[in-house]
């Protein structure tokens, strides 16, 4: 009885870990990866700091958990993202920031501030010249 009871502890303290480790993960942006506001409409119908875009096919939406999401879930939704775009112009990845992210300022709203920006891949920092 004991030996089970044991077993079973650890295997729930075990099983929990991964869920609360995971809050505390520092999440990687890529160099293109930039900030907006991004208001939901019915899929695929985004607007991003006002202007209208579309979410492409495929497109990944990640909660502040990391967690993916389906694009219908956020329809009416409104939040500080960073976001890629795909070639063709639609957005292709959506990343919904925690308030910690959002504090790490400044982060390219668009490719010409990312053109003159530097960025450090390993801290996620930009900084402007």
């Amino acid at each position: 009885m004991y030996r089970c009871a044991v077993l079973a502890a650890s295997l729930a303290a075990t099983l929990t870990l991964p869920a609360q480790a995971q809050l505390q993960l520092q999440r990687n942006f890529p160099r293109d990866a930039y900030r907006g506001v991004m208001n939901f409409g019915t899929p695929p119908a985004i607007q991003i700091n006002g202007k209208d875009a579309l979410l492409g096919p495929g497109v990944r939406i990640r909660k502040p958990d990391n967690l993916l999401a389906l694009t219908g879930d956020f329809a009416g939704y409104k939040a500080v993202v960073n976001y890629t775009m795909d070639f063709q112009g639609y957005v292709k990845d959506v990343w919904i920031l925690r308030p910690e992210e959002i504090a790490n300022k400044p982060w390219p709203r668009n490719a010409e501030e990312a053109a003159e920006w530097a960025f450090d891949p390993v801290a996620q920092t930009w900084t402007k010249p």
